[in-house]
């Protein structure tokens, strides 16, 4: 069966919005991002994109209030299918949230602050009270958990000095930290919450 339906999808010209049989990954065979067998798609996850979504994706990334007939313009659908396309998108959870981008300087918040941790216990226990700490403050507004001589980094976003001595009161106040070290952003040379998108074989 998998063999049959390989043939099957190398013998069509795929499409989105005429043919709804994108080839399931386990039934296709693939496993890892590759290109499809059904003509101008990569695999990537469990979702088929090809080169009207990465358009799609790239519109939406810069200006997701764009109307669907303007999309469908710039891709060079009718608004339909591009309306389907965008739905399908988030169903696969491509798109996971379209929202307002707001500007920290507008709202006085002008103090970016890097925080490194260190932890001195790895209990699931501490790791949990610890996921609780940094998710109850607002002015995190990422932590990841590292590799090398740290355990986590923080993005905290404030408005000045003061108000980021509160905030690392409460934290240290919430749950035992071995070691923490501050580095205050001097200026943002580059932010965005575009993702790079991944390029179509052939090109």
């Amino acid at each position: 069966r998998p063999t049959a339906l390989r043939a099957h999808a190398q013998s069509i010209n795929y499409c989105h919005e005429t043919k709804p049989w994108p080839p399931n990954p386990h039934q296709s065979g693939i496993t890892s991002s590759s290109r499809c067998p059904a003509r101008g798609c990569l695999l990537l996850g469990a979702c088929f994109i090809d080169r009207i979504d990465l358009r799609l994706l790239a519109l939406l990334q810069d200006d997701c209030t764009l109307s669907i007939a303007t999309m469908a313009a710039r891709v060079g659908l009718s608004q339909t299918p591009c309306w389907k396309r965008i739905q399908r998108l988030e169903a696969d959870g491509v798109v996971q949230r379209r929202v307002a981008l707001l500007s920290p300087e507008a709202l006085g918040l002008g103090l970016t602050v890097f925080v490194s941790i260190e932890a001195g216990d790895h209990s699931p226990e501490w790791l949990q009270r610890f996921a609780d700490a940094v998710s109850d403050q607002a002015e995190v507004v990422e932590v990841h958990r590292m590799a090398g001589d740290i355990d986590y980094m923080l993005r905290v976003v404030v408005a000045d000095i003061a108000a980021y001595d509160r905030f690392y009161k409460r934290l240290i106040a919430s749950v035992p930290i071995k070691n923490v070290s501050s580095r205050f952003s001097m200026e943002r040379v580059k932010s965005t919450t575009a993702l790079p998108l991944p390029d179509m074989p052939g090109q």
